[in-house]
């Protein structure tokens, strides 16, 4: 046997295969790239560059207001007089027996209608609760979904899942996934911006991660006054002349790395270094609401005052304030053709204190919520601004029994059914979707998991949700995951 010559041969046999499939690989990816199917060079220099959808949306731009910690459904959306009257009796051993709790001892728990009074609004006629008098009044162009339900029971998984379309760390968020797809209209600002008030979600930053997406494609927490991003701005002693030379040199270093590799990362680096330097000028401007007129300024509440006797979960005395500013931030960063846009307020997770609680966060969210609904019609841009108000799951129909607790002020965590509702951006308004049974226990009718408002959603922008995938780890990774499929009723 002649070991060298069948090693040279081997050799010439794999640089030719491997040659050939060099070739045939550039060919297909300058095809691809022709097609419109492979992100051209262009592109990486700018990976945020706007984006052809699959088919045409009417949504450009998306306001996700997360309540983090669940919103008791049954005291905002949807009202239960059956379970009102069955007040204070225990439901049958077979219905709870399988059903897993946070904290309810479900030996002796008990029925715990709702004290809120809901009225009809609007033509449509949907009922709302007391505490929600502004939002209601824009019933007309509400979709509300009251038969929502997911597989998470605990905070920071069903976070998660309502968030990035899994109940597990390392996926992209919904604001990746659309910046990723579609790119961003903004030359100055992120694609993807997040605003937060009163305690912070559970989550914190996994709720708004690139995940396996690069990094450019992550939401950028902003604040709503100061220093827009922590250490924006430069330095004393650096000026924006000696700062941009060393960008430059920065930039050129990247963009070599960058032909050699064909890294994404890389090319998310760049973008990001231009981005801020874009940013130390356009941010200050955006939180700077003296163009805003007194009358947009109050219709928002920016300078409200906080009440913290009704509940101290909503944030301190400032929480108010904090979230009329970001509703009408958000309003502001739509205007400048940011993609995504969320706005996260904690905490609406009342084991206990129910009442207070909820009279004091509805407080914080009912009149910005509503005046960023009416600002964004009045302007003409509600049409192509996707609204969406949600939490990560609901609360029970019985009322919280915590072992060592006196008295029963609040709802324990309900992944079975609950509500979320969206106006906007090619939603057909006015409606409620689904029905929940007589106590609020389960879904009756028209049942939408998480992964089916995530393909609604998607296709509201023009996007295909089987289509909008990464490879990663060997597999599609996709925001619904193996599931999903669009409620047509929503779609206008």
């Amino acid at each position: 046997m002649n070991t060298y010559s069948d090693s040279l041969n081997l050799a010439r046999r794999r640089f030719l295969l491997n040659s050939s499939c060099s070739v045939a690989g550039y060919a297909l990816a300058a095809m691809m790239e022709k097609e419109g199917l492979l992100a051209s060079d262009t592109n990486l220099s700018n990976p945020l560059a706007p984006k052809d959808s699959h088919f045409p949306g009417k949504a450009k731009n998306c306001i996700f207001i997360f309540l983090a910690g669940g919103p008791s459904q049954i005291d905002l959306y949807d009202p239960k007089p059956k379970l009102q009257e069955l007040n204070g009796q225990p439901l049958p051993k077979e219905v709870t027996e399988k059903v897993r709790f946070a904290f309810i001892n479900k030996e002796t728990a008990t029925l715990s209608g709702s004290p809120r009074k809901f009225t009809k609004h609007g033509e449509c006629g949907t009922e709302f609760s007391d505490l929600l008098p502004n939002i209601a009044s824009c019933a007309d162009d509400i979709a509300l979904v009251r038969s929502m339900y997911t597989e998470q029971f605990n905070h920071h998984p069903a976070q998660l899942m309502m968030n990035t379309g899994v109940g597990r760390f390392g996926r992209p968020s919904i604001g990746s996934w659309l910046t990723y797809g579609l790119g961003s209209q903004s030359t100055n600002l992120p694609g993807y911006v997040v605003l937060t008030a009163g305690r912070g979600a559970s989550g914190g930053a996994s709720l708004w991660s690139s995940g396996s997406l690069p990094s450019t494609y992550a939401g950028v927490l902003f604040r709503n006054k100061g220093e827009p991003v922590l250490n924006l701005n430069n330095p004393p002693g650096i000026s924006s002349e000696i700062q941009k030379s060393g960008l430059e040199a920065i930039k050129r270093l990247n963009r070599k790395q960058l032909d050699q590799t064909g890294d994404e990362e890389i090319a998310s680096r760049i973008a990001s270094y231009e981005l801020a330097f874009q940013m130390q000028s356009s941010a200050p401007e955006l939180i700077d609401l003296s163009s805003e007129t007194k009358a947009t300024q109050t219709a928002y509440g920016v300078n409200r005052k906080g009440d913290t006797k009704k509940g101290k979960r909503g944030g301190g005395s400032d929480a108010e304030a904090a979230f009329a500013r970001n509703c009408l931030l958000a309003r502001r960063l739509v205007e400048r053709g940011v993609r995504f846009i969320n706005l996260y307020h904690a905490s609406w997770d009342h084991h206990s204190g129910l009442d207070a609680g909820l009279t004091r966060n509805t407080n914080i969210v009912d009149q910005p919520v509503a005046a960023l609904l009416k600002d964004l019609k009045q302007r003409g841009l509600l049409d192509s601004t996707l609204v969406v108000m949600a939490g990560e799951f609901g609360r029970t129909p019985l009322g919280e029994n915590r072992t060592g607790s006196k008295a029963v002020t609040g709802r324990d965590h309900h992944p079975n059914a609950f509500s979320l509702w969206m106006a906007g951006g090619g939603v057909k308004g006015g409606q409620v979707i689904g029905k929940t049974s007589e106590l609020g226990w389960s879904v009756e009718d028209e049942p939408v998991h998480i992964n089916d408002f995530h393909a609604t959603l998607l296709h509201l922008f023009g996007m295909n949700h089987l289509k909008l995938a990464q490879k990663f780890g060997g597999l599609d990774i996709r925001l619904t995951n193996v599931g999903g499929k669009v409620v047509e009723k929503l779609i206008a």
